[in-house]
């Protein structure tokens, strides 16, 4: 995944990238469909609301953050003496990662086949930079298809656009290990008057190194590795490209992926699937399927073109993707609970990641948060699957978020504080029944108070109220499911 840093910083003078006209949307070379058949492919997937997403990799044998090659400007050298020849996990068993994702109640599941660093998790023909060419010696890519599958989750694949490890891969001075300035020094000279004058040796620099590199050699490397993936392992669900970055200097975007031949193939090979928006595609409605915010808590559904689409927030337990050993700043279980019902309110997936560690296990720390989560949906999930936002007619009370099943009609009020004693709702008089999901037992309405002593006073503010006991039942976020009248 990209750093956080990278993905909200706003450079100046680098290649500004405007909101799309989607008014008059540019039409890629990319295959066509109706928003019918759009949104009958996307139906499935966003039912199901809830992902695992793994990322491991060489880098988990580092622990200290999935950008670290980058970050540490390690040499390709240094990098593979360390982790490629020593990449063992000998307790890596893809079973128990699904068991404990299927507990948690995730309906599908992504795996990095290949980040940033270039590492190859399956058996690529294309390159000796993988998983069987270590002492683990296995295709941990069939082992992660096989297990999901047997316990009914979705399998998709995430697969980096990026790849420091390649020879032909053009060396950029964003995140390549081997740009030759830090991040702080190239937002400073960025900021200059001539940002490219105040490059220009670093740019002469990468200019040298890349004469020996060739993106169209790169592009052909990727079709021939996605085509393996999509190719070798059954139905594919999902592919989550990443990441485009052209609004930099030296960035790279659609032109140097070849994102129109990426995604033509992609759908070509698995007709199905779902595909994210990070190939730089973005001013075409049919150049991808869902957004992506990342580590980001949205507003409101976002909308194209004056319409909702699909989108999906990525979250982690801790502020890394893959596994870091010394990292502090780890979720509460309120806060990773709380980040579900929020996103489903309001029509989006939630895909919460787990590092393993160098030894392939998930560590105590995930295993915490998946069991939170397995507590909590196992009472509460009717709240979440094939739920979204809830109708325009249902304001939600204060401290609340909704969650609206169309299917059943049946309306989930998600207590996020707990209130005393009762909790005021404007939709009172259409509730026909009310019950705590957890364990069933009925929670009374009552009609406003003023009505009652005025005889039919009806005026439209008025808020009858859910009865509340005074203490919080024992579960994280208590959800409260109404039977609407007919």
């Amino acid at each position: 995944m990209m750093m956080k840093i990278i993905a909200s910083a706003v450079v100046a003078g680098s290649l500004a990238i405007g909101c799309p006209s989607w008014a008059q949307p540019v039409r890629y070379n990319v295959p066509r469909e109706t928003d019918e058949a759009r949104a009958e492919r996307l139906a499935r997937w966003q039912a199901d609301r809830f992902g695992i997403f793994i990322h491991f990799g060489l880098y988990s044998m580092a622990g200290r953050h999935e950008w670290v090659k980058s970050i540490e400007a390690i040499p390709d050298e240094v990098y593979d003496e360390k982790y490629f020849r020593r990449f063992n996990p000998d307790k890596l068993d893809a079973k128990k990662w699904a068991k404990a994702a299927k507990a948690a109640g995730m309906k599908y599941a992504v795996l990095t086949t290949k980040h940033h660093e270039g590492f190859c998790l399956w058996d690529s023909k294309v390159t000796d930079y993988k998983a069987t060419n270590t002492p683990f010696g296995r295709d941990i890519v069939r082992e992660f298809v096989d297990a999901f599958r047997a316990e009914g989750l979705k399998v998709g694949f995430y697969y980096s656009l990026i790849d420091w490890h390649h020879p032909k891969y053009e060396i950029d001075l964003v995140n390549h290990p081997q740009k030759g300035l830090s991040w702080e020094l190239y937002k400073k000279l960025c900021a200059e008057p001539d940002p490219n004058a105040a490059l220009k040796p670093y740019l002469d620099r990468i200019a040298k190194l890349n004469e020996t590199r060739d993106m169209a050699v790169y592009r052909q490397y990727m079709k021939d590795q996605v085509t393996e993936l999509l190719t070798n392992y059954g139905k594919i669900d999902i592919l989550f490209y990443d990441m485009s970055f052209p609004q930099y200097i030296t960035g790279k975007g659609r032109k140097d992926w070849g994102s129109e031949e990426l995604l033509t193939l992609t759908r070509k090979l698995q007709p199905g699937i779902v595909v994210n928006c990070r190939l730089d595609l973005l001013e075409d409605p049919c150049g991808y399927d869902f957004l992506t915010p990342e580590q980001k808590n949205l507003r409101a559904c976002p909308v194209m073109d004056g319409k909702k689409v699909a989108w999906e927030t990525c979250q982690t337990f801790s502020g890394s993707w893959g596994y870091y050993r010394d990292e502090l700043t780890w979720k509460s279980p309120a806060q990773i609970v709380a980040q579900l019902p929020k996103t489903v309110s309001l029509g989006g997936n939630l895909i919460m990641n787990v590092g393993p560690t160098g030894r392939g296990e998930f560590d105590a720390r995930a295993m915490s948060r998946l069991a939170d989560y397995a507590k909590w949906m196992d009472a509460n999930g009717r709240s979440i699957y094939g739920c979204g936002e809830a109708p325009d007619a249902f304001e939600k009370p204060d401290g609340t978020v909704l969650t609206w099943n169309p299917t059943t009609k049946r309306l989930y009020i998600h207590l996020l504080e707990w209130p005393i004693k009762s909790l005021p709702v404007k939709f009172w008089k259409k509730i026909a029944y009310a019950q705590f999901l957890h364990d069933g037992s009925e929670v009374q309405v009552a009609e406003p108070y003023w009505k009652r002593i005025d005889n039919g006073d009806d005026k439209s503010d008025l808020r009858g109220t859910l009865e509340l006991p005074v203490m919080k039942p024992d579960v994280e976020i208590p959800v409260i499911e109404v039977f609407l009248k007919d």
